[in-house]
């Protein structure tokens, strides 16, 4: 008998407990920056430096930081079930809890590739360089002679893997969201996409703007709300 589908929709609360603070909350990953000057397609092109810098401060971040119980449960489901991880987070910490179907719908933060024109934002998955934790710098270039910029969706730029996230979806059997307050789009608008009977849990423990009779609301952080999450599977058998 083939395995249900599980499709999983992750945001910044799943890092948070593993340091990543989120980019919304109060004490969030901007810090000092403004979103607009490190996230926005017209910020790269006004002040790449400060862009890159931003970026290398994150990898660096990130590079002392490790998965988190929610993580580790994220990618245990496999055992079970067909998981597909739909992030709107730009680590890789899910890759390093052991999920092995993930769609990073913003990017990521450890590769980059070259500048394209402003007006073109199309780019070859060949062209895509992952470096670690490294520092990318001002003057480092692509084989094609471009300024690398990060692998990053910035906020004016298309999400080129959004149609790939929404066949998913729709195929899914059960939906989880953990750790999105759902405001961002196109990424908020993927669980109207799954089917009339497919059951969906949201695992966050603030109030969520969706009213959906699918909807079931675990109001935990994500790693006491993915043990919740797994104790419903089981009760569903």
């Amino acid at each position: 008998m083939p395995k249900q589908k599980i499709a999983v929709l992750t945001g910044a609360g799943v890092s948070a407990e593993s340091g990543l603070s989120t980019f919304r909350g109060s004490n969030g990953l901007w810090g000092e920056y403004d979103p607009g000057e490190v996230a926005s397609i017209e910020g790269w092109y006004r002040d790449r430096e400060k862009v890159l810098k931003f970026y290398n401060g994150f990898r660096q971040r990130l590079s002392q930081v490790k998965p988190n119980a929610a993580h580790i449960a994220i990618a245990q489901l496999e055992k079970d079930y067909s998981v597909t991880v739909i992030t709107q987070n730009v680590d890789n910490l899910h890759e390093r809890a052991g999920s092995t179907r993930i769609i990073h719908l913003h990017g990521e933060v450890t590769k980059v590739r070259p500048e394209q024109g402003i007006y073109d934002q199309t780019y070859s998955e060949k062209e895509v360089i992952d470096v670690g934790y490294q520092e990318v710098n001002l003057g480092d270039k692509a084989p094609n002679g471009s300024q690398l910029r990060p692998h990053i969706v910035f906020f004016g730029e298309a999400v080129p893997k959004i149609e790939k996230a929404i066949d998913i979806v729709e195929d899914a059997d059960i939906m989880l969201i953990v750790g999105t307050s759902l405001q961002v789009y196109p990424a908020a608008g993927l669980y109207g996409y799954a089917k009339a009977d497919t059951p969906i849990y949201i695992i966050d423990p603030e109030s969520v703007p969706v009213h959906d009779l699918r909807i079931k609301h675990i109001e935990e952080p994500a790693t006491t709300g993915m043990q919740t999450f797994l104790k419903m599977l089981k009760e569903r058998e």
